[in-house]
Protein backbone atom coordinates (compact mmCIF):
# COMPACT_ATOMS: atom_id res chain seq x y z
CA UNK A 1 0.00 0.00 0.00
CA UNK A 2 2.86 2.73 1.05
CA UNK A 3 4.44 1.37 -2.75
CA UNK A 4 0.87 2.30 -4.57
CA UNK A 5 0.69 5.57 -2.39
CA UNK A 6 3.94 6.36 -2.69
CA UNK A 7 3.49 5.80 -6.71
CA UNK A 8 0.56 7.84 -6.17
CA UNK A 9 2.15 10.48 -4.95
CA UNK A 10 5.10 10.13 -7.47
CA UNK A 11 2.24 10.20 -10.31
CA UNK A 12 0.91 13.42 -8.53
CA UNK A 13 4.25 15.18 -8.03
CA UNK A 14 4.81 14.41 -11.96
CA UNK A 15 1.48 15.38 -12.96
CA UNK A 16 2.05 18.82 -10.79
CA UNK A 17 5.06 19.17 -12.54
CA UNK A 18 3.57 18.95 -15.68
CA UNK A 19 1.16 21.19 -14.82
CA UNK A 20 3.20 23.90 -13.52
CA UNK A 21 5.47 23.47 -16.41
CA UNK A 22 2.17 23.57 -18.97
CA UNK A 23 1.68 26.62 -17.64
CA UNK A 24 5.07 28.17 -18.05
CA UNK A 25 4.93 27.15 -21.58
CA UNK A 26 1.26 28.90 -21.85
CA UNK A 27 2.77 32.51 -20.35
CA UNK A 28 6.08 31.94 -22.68
CA UNK A 29 3.74 31.14 -25.42
CA UNK A 30 1.47 34.31 -24.58
CA UNK A 31 4.53 36.24 -24.04
CA UNK A 32 5.96 35.65 -28.01
CA UNK A 33 2.39 36.10 -29.15
CA UNK A 34 2.15 39.15 -27.98
CA UNK A 35 5.88 40.30 -29.38
CA UNK A 36 4.92 39.05 -32.31
CA UNK A 37 1.77 40.87 -32.37
CA UNK A 38 3.81 43.89 -31.11
CA UNK A 39 6.31 43.14 -33.93
CA UNK A 40 3.43 43.01 -36.61
CA UNK A 41 1.96 45.81 -35.21
CA UNK A 42 5.44 47.70 -35.49
CA UNK A 43 5.54 46.23 -39.32
CA UNK A 44 2.63 48.14 -40.05
CA UNK A 45 3.57 50.72 -38.73
CA UNK A 46 6.54 50.74 -40.80
CA UNK A 47 5.33 49.94 -43.58
CA UNK A 48 2.60 52.74 -43.43
CA UNK A 49 5.97 55.38 -42.98
CA UNK A 50 7.52 53.94 -45.89
CA UNK A 51 4.72 54.45 -48.00
CA UNK A 52 4.48 58.04 -46.62
CA UNK A 53 8.35 57.92 -47.75
CA UNK A 54 7.80 56.59 -51.23
CA UNK A 55 4.95 59.71 -51.52
CA UNK A 56 7.45 61.64 -50.74
CA UNK A 57 10.35 60.61 -52.25
CA UNK A 58 8.03 60.34 -55.52
CA UNK A 59 6.57 63.77 -55.52
CA UNK A 60 10.59 64.87 -54.67
CA UNK A 61 11.39 62.86 -57.96
CA UNK A 62 8.75 64.38 -59.45
CA UNK A 63 9.56 67.94 -58.55
CA UNK A 64 12.99 67.68 -59.36
CA UNK A 65 12.13 66.15 -62.51
CA UNK A 66 10.08 69.39 -63.47
CA UNK A 67 12.52 72.15 -61.90
CA UNK A 68 15.53 70.31 -64.62
CA UNK A 69 12.94 70.73 -67.37
CA UNK A 70 12.11 74.51 -66.44
CA UNK A 71 15.98 74.57 -65.85
CA UNK A 72 16.54 73.27 -69.64
CA UNK A 73 13.77 75.73 -70.80
CA UNK A 74 15.53 78.65 -69.23
CA UNK A 75 18.70 77.85 -70.33
CA UNK A 76 17.82 78.22 -73.79
CA UNK A 77 16.88 81.81 -72.94
CA UNK A 78 19.99 84.66 -72.72
CA UNK A 79 20.50 85.70 -69.38
CA UNK A 80 18.86 88.75 -67.72
CA UNK A 81 21.89 91.03 -68.52
CA UNK A 82 22.03 90.15 -71.80
CA UNK A 83 18.35 90.74 -72.24
CA UNK A 84 18.37 93.91 -70.90
CA UNK A 85 21.90 94.93 -73.34
CA UNK A 86 19.33 93.48 -76.24
CA UNK A 87 16.46 95.86 -75.36
CA UNK A 88 18.89 98.77 -74.39
CA UNK A 89 20.31 98.52 -78.27
CA UNK A 90 16.64 97.93 -79.50
CA UNK A 91 15.59 100.83 -77.94
CA UNK A 92 18.64 102.67 -79.68
CA UNK A 93 17.92 101.55 -82.80
CA UNK A 94 14.12 102.45 -82.56
CA UNK A 95 14.70 105.31 -81.71
CA UNK A 96 17.07 106.06 -84.32
CA UNK A 97 14.28 104.56 -86.71
CA UNK A 98 11.67 107.55 -85.35
CA UNK A 99 13.82 109.91 -86.10
CA UNK A 100 14.83 109.02 -89.94
CA UNK A 101 10.52 108.55 -89.81
CA UNK A 102 10.08 111.94 -88.65
CA UNK A 103 13.22 113.06 -91.06
CA UNK A 104 11.39 111.20 -93.81
CA UNK A 105 7.85 112.79 -93.01
CA UNK A 106 9.06 115.97 -92.95
CA UNK A 107 10.99 115.51 -96.25
CA UNK A 108 7.87 114.41 -97.75
CA UNK A 109 5.64 117.43 -96.73
CA UNK A 110 8.36 119.75 -97.83
CA UNK A 111 7.92 117.93 -101.55
CA UNK A 112 4.12 118.12 -100.63
CA UNK A 113 4.51 121.52 -100.39
CA UNK A 114 6.74 122.08 -103.14
CA UNK A 115 5.21 120.08 -105.13
CA UNK A 116 1.65 121.79 -104.14
CA UNK A 117 3.31 125.11 -105.26
CA UNK A 118 4.69 123.98 -108.58
CA UNK A 119 1.09 122.35 -109.51
CA UNK A 120 0.12 125.87 -108.59
CA UNK A 121 2.36 127.79 -110.62
CA UNK A 122 1.45 125.58 -113.69
CA UNK A 123 -1.78 125.88 -113.29
CA UNK A 124 -1.17 130.20 -112.90
CA UNK A 125 0.67 129.84 -115.96
CA UNK A 126 -1.95 127.73 -117.99
CA UNK A 127 -4.57 130.28 -117.05
CA UNK A 128 -1.75 133.28 -118.05
CA UNK A 129 -1.51 131.10 -121.08
CA UNK A 130 -5.26 131.19 -121.77
CA UNK A 131 -5.69 134.43 -120.96
CA UNK A 132 -3.27 135.58 -123.32
CA UNK A 133 -3.98 133.43 -125.88
CA UNK A 134 -7.95 134.85 -125.34
CA UNK A 135 -6.55 138.37 -125.32
CA UNK A 136 -4.75 137.10 -128.90
CA UNK A 137 -7.39 135.87 -130.71
CA UNK A 138 -9.30 139.06 -129.25
CA UNK A 139 -6.69 141.34 -130.74
CA UNK A 140 -6.55 139.47 -133.92
CA UNK A 141 -10.23 139.01 -134.22
CA UNK A 142 -10.61 142.78 -133.31
CA UNK A 143 -7.78 143.37 -136.12
CA UNK A 144 -9.57 141.53 -139.06
CA UNK A 145 -12.37 143.66 -138.79
CA UNK A 146 -10.35 146.75 -138.63
CA UNK A 147 -8.39 145.49 -141.87
CA UNK A 148 -11.74 144.66 -143.61
CA UNK A 149 -12.51 148.35 -143.07
CA UNK A 150 -9.37 149.06 -144.52
CA UNK A 151 -9.95 147.64 -147.14
CA UNK A 152 -13.15 149.06 -147.95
Amino acid sequence: MLSTLSQCEFSMGKTLLVYDMNLREMENYEKIYKDIENSIAAAHEKIAECKKQILQAKRIRKNRQEYDNLAKIIQQHPDRHETLKQLEALGKELQHLSHIKESVEDKLELRRKQFHVLLSTIHELQQTLENDEKLSEAEESSDVPMEAEDKQ
